[in-house]
């Protein structure tokens, strides 16, 4: 159930505050408008990140899965992708033309799905890739740990030039955990959002790398906070699932909380979002994706 958008609340630098939001108003109880049945959510085929190719077409990834499933909002299975290799796709994104791309964690590599062709973009060296996003410049942000899981970073590309890497705060200290699942967005003022799942925290910078902010901070104890899929909406707002607690947390775009989605969702994991700001939420155990309203 939504919560009162002018609330006292506290981000991880400030003193207790109330902010009064410019931003449409939330819906005091989503809705799930529909449900969609896929063929993850077995044993050791749980249902990874999922994204929106359009407004009703659904890409999706797994677990101890070499496949990528494309399916209507009939749930229709309209297309299936096999990861070269038989290998595990990590996470999966958009280019601004519609294909597909696909990080392969095991072989270090970022694929693009042309048709029924596997063509490597490019292939890492000493490190390995996990979350991945399109940005708004037509580029790509690739969250990614080192062979020997001691260091994780950001880096930004263009076409298969590396334009920037972000890595450490101000005080030279790891921005992002090391190892685990970690998922990666762009904002629509150009924040580079993360999910950290290890680090049990949402880690934000600015475009130029520069450390913004982390939620939730200490003093809020969140109990068993582990966020797993992000996404970032029109208004700006950061969304991230709380597998742990089986909700999704709605923060503005400084990192202050707005509400939780805790309407009828079971582990959930993967988050995209359509062109009218619909919500559609990957279940890791279950397979389902359920296709969610939070605005008025």
């Amino acid at each position: 159930m939504a919560t009162s958008e002018n609330q006292k609340r506290t981000n991880g630098n400030s003193m207790k505050k109330t902010r009064i939001y410019p931003y449409r108003p939330l819906l005091e109880t989503p809705e799930v408008d529909t449900s969609i049945k896929t063929e993850y959510g077995t044993f050791c085929k749980e249902l990874g990140d999922i994204l929106c190719m359009t407004d009703d077409r659904i890409w999706t990834c797994g677990y101890n899965n070499d496949s990528m499933r494309l399916y209507n909002i009939q749930g229709d299975l309209l297309q299936t992708v096999h990861a070269k290799y038989n290998d595990e796709p990590a996470d999966i994104a958009l280019t601004q033309e519609g294909k597909l791309l696909y990080t392969d964690f095991r072989d270090r590599s970022i694929n693009v799905v042309l048709g029924a062709n596997i063509q490597p973009l490019f292939t890492l060296q000493g490190w390995r890739p996990r979350g991945m996003c399109s940005t708004s410049a037509g580029g790509l942000l690739v969250i990614m740990d080192s062979d020997d899981f001691e260091e994780t970073k950001v880096v930004r590309y263009d076409g298969s030039t590396e334009q920037q890497c972000i890595q450490f705060d101000n005080q030279g200290q790891s921005l992002y955990s090391s190892g685990g699942n970690k998922y990666i967005s762009e904002n629509r003022n150009k924040d580079v959002c993360v999910a950290d799942f290890l680090a049990r925290a949402v880690v934000v910078v600015d475009r130029d790398g520069g450390f913004r902010f982390k939620y939730p901070e200490s003093s809020l104890n969140i109990k068993g906070f582990y966020p797993a899929g992000i996404a970032t909406d029109s208004e700006g707002c950061i969304l991230t699932s709380d597998s742990n607690n089986h909700c999704v947390h709605i923060l503005d775009q400084d990192g202050f909380l707005r509400s939780r989605i805790t309407i009828c969702l079971y582990t959930p994991w993967g988050l995209s979002l359509d062109s009218r700001d619909n919500l559609f939420v990957g279940e890791w155990k279950t397979g389902i994706v359920k296709k969610i309203q939070y605005y008025k």
